[in-house]
């Protein structure tokens, strides 16, 4: 249940609590907030994403720099994105707001510089001959970093757990198995969770839940 609030998965949770006929630990309709922040930095609407953001909690990122920094850099991005998108597009918009938002608060931070410098570098090579760390920078992958950040950030404002209990347990789970491993410890050569048969009987109807869920509010606007 709680990987299902932290995650951002208000239908699914409230669907479980149904189900379970369990109270939830908080209201449901209170994850929207954030749904709706993760949707916007998945979709590349950072600005929204950053006022909604402030809207909910202005101190979030007043306290947390580097956050405010990787959104900074991530809306950076797509602007060069949309730009170099198009033949012989206009680039101004973002140096303009490279110069304004970014280039102050860069020298603070020599990871805050590199990255930066990086970013940058996307406006000098074609979006079809870039190197790997460049190339990374225009993958979904670090949408859903930034996005991860964001919802961990406000969870903590919020007095929440930012990590759900159940992918704890299976990181302590695979912790405490790779050192047995490492020890040489008699293991069988596959560990099961001991699921397998909850799985068997329910995986098909809840997946189909879940992706459901995950799928209309990743698109929503």
């Amino acid at each position: 249940m709680d990987y299902l609030i932290n995650e951002g998965y208000p239908s699914a949770a409230q669907n479980f609590a149904q189900e379970a006929n369990i109270q939830p630990r908080v209201d449901v309709d209170s994850i929207q907030e954030r749904v709706e922040i993760r949707n916007a930095i998945y979709e590349g609407d950072i600005q929204s994403a950053i006022e909604k953001i402030n809207d909910l909690n202005s101190q979030i990122l007043d306290q947390d720099t580097p956050l405010h920094f990787s959104l900074l850099r991530l809306q950076l991005v797509e602007l060069i994105r949309t730009c170099t998108s198009i033949t012989n597009g206009d680039i101004s918009p973002a140096l303009d707001f490279a110069t304004t938002h970014l280039a102050p608060r860069a020298p603070t931070n020599p990871e805050f510089l590199q990255d930066f410098e990086r970013t940058m570098a996307l406006l000098i090579f074609p979006p079809t001959d870039l190197a790997s760390p460049l190339a990374a920078l225009l993958e979904p992958s670090l949408r859903k970093d930034v996005a991860k950040r964001v919802n961990e950030a406000i969870l903590s404002s919020q007095g929440e757990r930012t990590k759900s209990k159940l992918l704890e347990l299976v990181k302590t789970r695979a912790w405490a198995e790779k050192k047995a491993r490492e020890a040489k410890k008699d293991l069988p050569e596959r560990i099961d969770l001991g699921l397998d048969s909850d799985l068997r009987g329910h995986s098909g109807r809840e997946d189909s839940v879940m992706h459901g869920n995950g799928d209309a509010e990743a698109n929503a606007t």
